[in-house]
């Protein structure tokens, strides 16, 4: 029997309201994570991935609006939350490692001061007591205890990476939303970030949301992939059923268009075109007009993200 989700979002949509009318950027997308487990969604920028993240935590700012939906965790419903409910939720049930530690730090304060932070504010210790626990939290993703009162800028990409990753874990809550959180790092460095991430999570046990534009870096790292384009789900299965066998003629794309690191060697295929403008999505399918397999049918009607293989489910017409 399968564990009761510890996360669960069900027909979440956000609209952006503009001077012409509505935007719908998140739309009706549904999702499970269970404890323990990492869910990696993965699209093009502006695909709507980073927005499911924010409205997760409920940190949209107007004009962006949650029109529907409902966020379970552990069985609440986020949505409903007043502001002293989610004050007590945040950072302490699920926390956000932001996109970009380049600027998500803050620049004139020490990496001490900022860790302590959410420990005082949730807590109520000490700021000894806090700078303690900070010490400890550092030591963890391995910087030196010394850096507690350095800068950002004193710090190496890197380095401020996992800093930000150890003010997500202050509280020690059982969900952490992860956002693009190697944009910016070599290629070095970002897998040394994703391996520091593994060791956490089988140390700590908590769930992961990993958010990314780049399917290489959640191969092995996620337990299952969700596909976003355009706001709508696209394609849902366990990591390597996706890999392997690839249903959307989206997920192919994405899939084709970096090279892979074993087999033989092959050219490299990007995707036509670019994603719609959201003001203004096609009718039908919105991959249509980039997809090489549409057909009639594809320029009318929206497809259901429908089970089309065990544990394997996608929005397409061609099945």
């Amino acid at each position: 029997m399968a564990p009761s989700p510890l996360l669960s979002v069900q027909d979440l949509r956000v609209e952006f309201i503009t001077p012409t009318g509505p935007v719908c950027a998140v739309d009706n997308v549904s999702f499970d994570i269970a404890p323990g487990e990492v869910l990696g969604l993965a699209g093009e920028s502006g695909s709507g991935k980073s927005t499911v993240a924010m409205a997760i935590m409920r940190l949209l700012r107007p004009p962006a609006v949650i029109t529907g939906g409902h966020v379970y965790f552990a069985g609440q419903d986020v949505l409903a939350m007043n502001e002293e409910q989610l004050r007590a939720f945040r950072w302490r049930k699920m926390a956000l490692v932001f996109q970009s530690a380049m600027t998500a730090l803050n620049p004139v304060l020490t990496i001490g001061e900022q860790i302590s932070d959410p420990i005082i504010a949730h807590d109520g210790v000490t700021p000894a007591q806090a700078m303690e626990r900070a010490a400890a939290l550092l030591k963890l993703v391995n910087i030196d205890s010394s850096r507690l009162n350095s800068y950002p800028h004193q710090l190496s990409g890197g380095m401020r990476q996992r800093v930000v990753i150890a003010i997500a874990m202050a509280l020690k809550p059982p969900f952490l939303i992860m956002d693009e959180p190697t944009t910016a790092l070599d290629v070095v460095v970002q897998r040394e970030i994703l391996q520091q991430i593994a060791e956490l999570k089988e140390r700590l046990g908590f769930s992961i949301l990993f958010i990314t534009h780049d399917l290489s870096l959640i191969a092995e790292f996620s337990t299952r992939i969700a596909i976003l384009y355009a706001g709508k789900l696209a394609e849902t299965a366990r990591a390597k059923d996706l890999f392997s066998d690839p249903k959307h003629p989206y997920t192919q794309g994405l899939l084709g268009s970096f090279p892979s690191v074993r087999g033989p060697r092959r050219k490299l295929q990007g995707i036509p075109g670019s994603p719609p403008d959201m003001r203004n999505p096609p009718a039908g399918c919105r991959f249509h007009p980039r997809c090489p397999q549409a057909f009639a049918t594809c320029q009318n009607e929206l497809p259901v993200l429908r089970e089309i293989a065990p544990e394997h489910r996608g929005a397409c017409h061609l099945y």
